[in-house]
């Protein structure tokens, strides 16, 4: 792959897309409290968009500001400042975000928002790191982040930093999103989570080892997920993404997709979209 060579441009729009966990197992849990996962990402169609500008003087400055989020807080301005800092550059940038993932839905929207930034304002401030060098700056704002750098459908472990390119079926995707934020920090400190799964391979995975780990917990806790994930059981296989509260089903065919969506659109926030195994930035 080589990710990290393409050219970018100034003031054009870039996506950072929506990741779903296929399968999320925790097989540990280091001395510093991190949990040692087994996952399976892979991208959907369904972004966010960020626009990059000049910027006369040496701040890094979001001009969309996210209701709830400080600006200094927010992992766009996070991780541009981190790329400053990392090599001692003095420029700045002028970024315009368009959101359309939801928050709080295990979609890894600020994840994905993070990774853009890092890997357009490599290329646009021609600092020439390598994409090991981002993923692994990534990996400091967040363990989602060095996935969307990497930019491929992966085999995850580690804290999911573990990266090993894997291709799968592209499917249309019907996500749900719960009226609700689940705390993800509240999730993998729950005294009945599941820590100590049983580690499996690709090929297991590929034969339906599927499950989630975090769903039991999640559901006990959000009514409403669990509500959600029986009504799109209806149509499709209905999984739980990270720890949620998004859920999701895949579908071989649109018109099924389709009929999910249109019997579920009054109830339940739905997004339609397609899975893919290169992300749509490198795409």
């Amino acid at each position: 792959m080589t990710n990290e060579t393409k050219i970018f441009e100034w003031g054009k729009k870039y996506p950072a897309p929506a990741k779903l966990n296929l399968m999320l197992r925790i097989i540990g849990q280091r001395e510093d409290g991190y949990h040692l996962l087994q996952t399976v990402f892979q991208f959907v169609e369904l972004c966010d968009w960020l626009t990059f500008l000049p910027n006369d003087s040496s701040d890094v400055v979001l001009e969309n500001e996210i209701s709830g989020v400080e600006n200094a807080d927010n992992l766009i301005v996070r991780a541009a400042n981190l790329l400053k800092r990392e090599v001692g550059f003095n420029g700045g940038v002028r970024i315009q975000l368009e959101k359309n993932l939801p928050m709080g839905g295990g979609l890894g929207g600020g994840s994905s928002d993070a990774a853009t930034t890092l890997v357009v304002l490599n290329s646009l401030w021609n600092l020439k790191l390598s994409r090991e060098t981002l993923m692994e700056l990534g990996l400091l704002l967040g363990a989602d982040v060095p996935v969307f750098v990497f930019g491929h459908a992966a085999w995850g472990e580690g804290v999911g930093e573990k990266l090993e390119q894997i291709n799968l079926i592209e499917q249309w995707v019907l996500i749900l999103k719960p009226d609700c934020h689940v705390n993800t920090k509240e999730i993998f400190s729950a005294k009945n989570l599941t820590r100590n799964s049983k580690s499996i391979t690709i090929t297991d995975f590929n034969v339906g080892q599927v499950r989630n780990d975090c769903l039991e917990v999640v559901c006990k806790r959000y009514e409403a997920i669990e509500k959600a994930l029986c009504d799109l059981s209806v149509f499709s296989e209905a999984r739980l993404t990270g720890t949620g509260a998004c859920i999701f089903a895949l579908f071989d065919y649109e018109n099924l997709a389709i009929e999910a969506e249109l019997t579920l659109k009054d109830k339940w926030q739905t997004y339609l979209t397609k899975s893919c195994n290169k992300s749509p930035l490198f795409a």
